[in-house]
């Protein structure tokens, strides 16, 4: 496991460290300061942030670093302002322990952190295939309607139609769907 530890106290790294001991493979790097460029160089497995108290620049670096290459980030701070907690989520912040660094909790907190980045990952992805469903099936609604209309046919007929289509090209039915009703756009006139 790579685990980058940013935290301008030597001795609170220390401690995330030490709380690291006997998880095979290791590699830790400590940061004193959060840079994305070290950090993609490095490509950890996790982000360990350590600080008395988050300020909204490391944050936000850790939203674009999160946003260019995603991987769990875990922060503890010793004390947080009213908002923080929830800015480091929504930046990618997998875990955020207030006041809770000692090392016999470090382990557990990463792979809590870790486990939850997986789930959080899975349901993006789930949420991204069931928007991208979602279009398609409403493309292939209009390319049926366009069918319907256009060539007088029943709705099973305009379906069959697509998918057949679809079968003969070995494209995807919204593919197939999407041309048609972009060919439809061109010989009307209307740029696609």
């Amino acid at each position: 496991m790579r685990v980058l530890v940013v935290d301008p106290d030597p001795a609170r790294a220390a401690l995330v460290a030490e709380g690291l001991a006997g998880v095979q493979p290791l590699e830790v790097r400590h940061a004193a300061l959060f840079d994305r460029a070290e950090a993609a160089a490095f490509a950890p497995d996790v982000i360990v942030v350590a600080s008395d108290s988050p300020d909204r620049d490391t944050i936000e670096s850790l939203r674009e670093s999160t946003a260019a290459s995603p991987r769990p980030v875990v922060m503890f701070v010793d004390r947080s302002e009213p908002g923080l907690a929830e800015e480091a989520v929504r930046a990618g912040v997998s875990a955020y322990v207030v006041d809770g660094l000692a090392a016999n909790r470090v382990r557990a907190v990463l792979e809590v952190a870790m486990s939850r980045f997986q789930l959080m990952s899975q349901l993006r992805q789930d949420l991204e295939k069931a928007k991208a469903d979602l279009a398609s099936r409403k493309t292939v609604e209009r390319a049926k309607a366009l069918l319907m209309k256009e060539r007088g046919l029943e709705e099973d007929q305009a379906y069959r139609l697509l998918r057949k289509l679809s079968m003969d090209t070995g494209r995807p039915l919204g593919a197939v769907a999407a041309d048609l009703l972009a060919f439809a756009g061109v010989l009307k006139g209307n740029e696609p």
